[in-house]
């Protein structure tokens, strides 16, 4: 019997055709960023503002991180640079991990304000910084107190108060976790 393909497979198999060249275009590089010569989207929405706030906060495992004024696990990127602070992570990178906007109130509890920064992103837009790192949000993280970006690909780690990274032994990545999450 001959094999037909039905428009329901054909575009099941174009989906799927699709979500494979995304996923490859963006597998890690060298440069940090996702490869994406796109700019990335307006600042409002690339972005995440921390709420105009930054704590410290203990987490079981990781010990002092730090989170926005929701409670979200604040990381830093391995690829980033703190002197001077330079991000590298935008375009497709920044949709997953998203930066935190930075704002000129920005409340601080537990955490150094001296170390509380900012830096100029590619597209134009303020991003906040500890101790120099730009910071992030991280968008597998669906809960206040989660701390699924840790150690993805090797690169990510929840920020301590100090800027360093936080303390424990990287996670190991889930299959989740592998792929182009840690760019």
């Amino acid at each position: 019997m001959p094999i037909t393909l039905t428009s329901r497979t054909a575009a099941a198999g174009a989906f799927a055709a699709a979500a494979l060249l995304a996923l490859s275009a963006c597998g890690s590089s060298n440069s940090g960023s996702s490869g994406d010569t796109t700019p990335p989207p307006p600042a409002a929405s690339a972005s995440t503002n921390a709420g105009a706030g930054l704590a410290a906060a203990q987490d079981a495992k990781l010990g002092a991180i730090v989170t926005d004024a929701q409670g979200f696990t604040l990381y830093r990127f391995d690829k980033d640079k703190a002197a001077p602070p330079t991000s590298n992570c935008a375009g497709q990178c920044a949709a997953i991990w998203p930066p935190v906007a930075a704002v000129s109130d920005t409340a601080v509890k537990g955490v150094d304000q001296n170390l509380v920064g900012t830096v100029t992103r590619a597209d134009g837009s303020k991003q906040a910084t500890l101790g120099g790192w730009p910071l992030y949000r991280y968008s597998g993280d669906a809960k206040a107190g989660d701390t699924h970006g840790q150690g993805v690909g090797g690169t990510w780690f929840a920020v301590a108060p100090d800027g360093t990274k936080a303390g424990g032994a990287a996670q190991t990545p889930t299959p989740s976790d592998t792929g182009s999450n840690g760019y």
